[in-house]
């Protein structure tokens, strides 16, 4: 089973939550790997719910989060959540402005009743970032970014500064893969598979950076987990670098 192989590899941080499914991906990973072992983080998300026909729907209210938060803690078999981070819904597709307040003093308060230990955001913008903390301590932000997404460049250098986790989705554009002329000269060079090459390039980009890679097979698993130890030439980086401009 691919979670009991990744936590064997050394993997130490695993993404997931109850909407996934919903409540499927966390009854596996329970069923895989309980008892945890004491360095694995378990990072979970709450804000959104699915609906009948497979829609994501956002889930705001103060009932919803609490729910949310207990329904991660029995599927997962745990006390108390790693970190939760609170999907941002202004907007499904991507960050939005909008005030986070409401919805993360909810978080605030179960991590003060010892529900929660850390807290994080995704679908954010830097201002929502800016705004959480004035409200509770954000360990890190998960947004879509990649080698032709490059919006949140200016917020991964800055989270770099202040010591904050930078988590990216989606690595090779998530349900419509990159294709890219300069991606494919690279991966053929360097004898790797385009994801291999995308995940490395993560790996460069930032020293905060955390990957979170899917994977539907345990060979895909091995294959993601070679590309900590890919080593990128300059030149290829540079080649990269430019697929953000061309992409545009």
């Amino acid at each position: 089973m691919a979670p009991r192989l990744a936590v064997a590899s050394g993997v130490n941080h695993i993404d997931t939550s109850d909407f996934y499914g919903p409540h499927v991906t966390n009854q596996i990973i329970r069923e895989a790997l309980h008892p945890y072992r004491d360095d694995l983080v378990i990072v979970t998300k709450v804000g959104a719910r699915r609906g009948p026909d497979g829609s994501w729907i956002p889930a705001f209210s103060r009932h919803e989060l609490t729910e949310a938060v207990h329904d991660n803690l029995r599927n997962l078999g745990l006390d108390v959540l790693d970190v939760v981070n609170l999907r941002i819904m202004f907007d499904v597709h991507g960050p939005a402005e909008g005030s986070i307040e409401a919805p993360l003093t909810v978080l605030a308060d179960l991590q003060r009743q010892g529900l929660v230990r850390h807290v994080g955001l995704s679908n954010a913008t830097s201002r929502q970032v800016a705004e959480g903390r004035g409200i509770t301590d954000i360990v890190c932000v998960q947004n879509q970014y990649n080698l032709a997404h490059r919006a949140d460049d200016p917020l991964i250098d800055a989270l770099a500064r202040e010591g904050t986790a930078y988590v990216p989705f989606f690595p090779l554009g998530g349900f419509t893969p990159l294709q890219s002329s300069t991606l494919s000269k690279v991966t053929e060079r360097l004898s790797a598979t385009p994801m291999q090459v995308a995940l490395a390039w993560l790996l460069h980009r930032a020293p905060n950076i955390l990957l979170i890679p899917g994977t539907s097979s345990l060979g895909h698993l091995r294959e993601n987990l070679a590309a900590a130890s890919l080593v990128l030439p300059d030149e290829a980086i540079e080649e990269l670098n430019r697929m953000a401009d061309i992409a545009a």
